[in-house]
């Protein structure tokens, strides 16, 4: 059992050298003032002076931002509705079907969902650019909040709405005062999660957006392409700072509402 723990402990450090090892090789040349992703010259801070001075990347971070608000706010509130929707389906089939149309979206390749939007919006006549990429970022998150919602509705015991009724709750009460506070971990997880998954999505983005909007994930391929440049490993840097405070406070978020809802119980 020891060795097997060890082997178990090996493999997992090794998949996280892996995953981390070029984020970091890439924020340790942002610093680089040889201007090469090779033979570190001296400490430099010049690449992100330069980052922060770039008014039209201020602008397109700013867009990222905004995008990335509005969808997981809206995607979240639908995804409320739509694990709802899926947890009191009277039919077993019904509930199947719709779990089913939810997982299209995380199921299928993002090249394609990015060609499905695109194609879309092209016949309703909607013009490529912030409201496209709104549109395909709602939908493509609502699913995963969905996910998140689901399970924290099947843990909750019907006893608890029963009991609500039975003390004269209409059902409004029943939903924002029992429903709503029970499932509020996975509802900050779903929020959480849509944010994380809008702010650096490439693939779909790329499709949908149009000329005059650009999103960080679509600038820095487009820096990329035009030739090596160590501002983008300081954005990257930068994006990978901001991604692990976003988890960080998604998880003393999520430990605070473990901890509220244990001490309602022992009470």
């Amino acid at each position: 059992m020891l060795k097997k723990a060890k082997l178990a402990n090996i493999y997992l450090a090794l998949v996280f050298v892996i995953l981390y090892a070029p984020i970091f090789y890439l924020v340790y040349y942002s610093f680089n003032s040889g201007g090469k992703m090779y033979d570190f010259h001296s400490f430099t801070l010049k690449w992100y002076k330069e980052l922060f001075q770039d008014t039209r990347l201020f602008i397109i971070v700013l867009n990222t931002i905004i995008i990335a608000l509005l969808s997981s706010a809206f995607s979240t509130i639908i995804g409320i509705f739509g694990a709802l929707a899926v947890y009191y389906a009277k039919r077993n089939w019904a509930k199947q079907v719709l779990l089913s149309f939810n997982n299209v979206l995380i199921v299928s390749p993002d090249v394609i969902i990015g060609a499905s939007f695109l194609i879309f919006f092209t016949i309703l006549g909607i013009k490529l650019g912030f409201v496209s990429v709104l549109l395909a970022h709602i939908a493509f998150s609502v699913p995963i909040v969905v996910l998140m919602i689901l399970p924290k509705l099947q843990e909750m015991s019907a006893t608890l709405i029963d009991a609500a009724l039975d003390l004269g709750a209409s059902k409004w009460d029943v939903l924002t005062k029992v429903i709503f506070p029970y499932i509020s971990p996975g509802i900050f997880g779903g929020l959480f999660m849509a944010l994380t998954y809008s702010l650096d999505d490439f693939a779909v983005t790329f499709f949908v957006t149009g000329n005059g909007f650009s999103t960080l994930s679509v600038e820095i391929y487009s820096m990329a392409r035009r030739g090596i440049s160590l501002t983008i490993n300081a954005l990257s840097a930068i994006l990978f700072l901001v991604t692990v405070l976003l988890v960080i406070g998604y998880y003393f978020i999520s430990n605070r509402n473990i901890r509220a809802a244990g001490l309602g119980a022992r009470k």
